[in-house]
């Protein structure tokens, strides 16, 4: 009997030695929580991947599931994020990290000594850290409902960008659509907004509207580039966003999450009206801007 106890605890120990250095798919994982939505977190990351010197994204799954290739020197790491909410404003990060190419020592050295690998994964973990918490802090998102995009017609240009540079394209059109209409003597008719015609969630791409409400006349000159229409009212879900219109979106994260809490349906085309002009600076905190999801007739 004790025979055969102590040869099933070899056949464990032995099966779980091969797993741990054959088969377990990463050298090591760090898990935090962070005061942030999964979508903040998502672009948060793919943001300060973008900051170091060799990164590329590899794949997403979705929002909550992607992976990263990090280059240090002569060390090549894959990172594999998972992030989990916990509620409404806190998320638990997963993160699995593999030396590519010296995954199976590092696996001997890590449970005896603190690797040069574990090391910097510490380093470079605790900087994303700081960055989640300092981007979440730069920013405001109160979220006010179901209300309604009011009925507005505009003149407005198409561009096309990814969400990062959404506010660059706004700044390079905004002499160019501001000049021709007051050149033309059409009157305006509130802020100047946004409205997202296509969001592709797996590439951050987007193709959308930018608008000037305007009194709409039986003369409205043809103007090469900018073109008229009527933007109908709708219910929406509504959000006030304060802070750098650069990341705007991540109001939009949260009206997807606060739709799915509430059973929504939603129309991934949100609207985004400015009420700040950035170029007279001040505390970007006072910065507003309407955000709406709409929903789905």
């Amino acid at each position: 009997m004790r025979k055969k106890f102590l040869w099933g605890l070899l056949v464990l120990l032995s099966g779980a030695f091969i797993w741990y250095l054959f088969l377990k798919p990463n050298d090591y994982q760090v898990t935090f929580k962070t005061k942030a939505i999964p979508g903040t977190i998502n672009q948060t990351i793919k943001l300060w991947a973008n900051g170091l010197d060799q990164a590329k994204l590899l794949h997403q799954t979705d929002l909550q599931h992607f992976s990263h290739r990090l280059e240090f020197n002569d060390s090549i790491y894959d990172y594999d994020w998972n992030v989990i909410p916990l509620n409404d404003s806190t998320s638990q990060v997963t993160v699995l990290v593999t030396d590519v190419e010296n995954s199976l020592s590092n696996k001997i050295a890590i449970p005896f000594s603190e690797t040069d690998f574990e090391k910097r994964t510490k380093r470079t973990l605790k900087d994303l850290m700081e960055t989640l918490k300092e981007h979440s802090e730069s920013f405001k998102v109160t979220v006010l409902g179901v209300d309604e995009i009011p009925s507005k017609y505009c003149a407005y240009v198409r561009l096309k960008s990814i969400q990062k540079e959404k506010a660059l394209k706004m700044m390079e059109n905004y002499p160019f659509l501001n000049s021709v209409l007051a050149k033309n003597n059409i009157r305006l008719d509130g802020p100047p907004f946004i409205q997202i015609e296509d969001w592709d969630m797996q590439t951050d791409s987007i193709a959308f509207n930018f608008c000037y409400p305007i009194i709409k006349s039986d003369t409205l000159p043809q103007i090469n580039g900018v073109r008229y229409k009527l933007i109908q009212g709708q219910k929406a879900i509504k959000t006030v966003f304060n802070g750098n219109y650069i990341v705007s979106d991540r109001a939009w994260y949260t009206m997807i999450d606060y739709a799915k809490q509430n059973g929504l349906a939603i129309r991934k085309q949100p609207v985004e009206v400015f009420y700040s002009n950035p170029n007279m600076g001040g505390d970007e905190m006072n910065w507003k801007a309407e955000v709406f999801m709409p929903l789905k007739e």
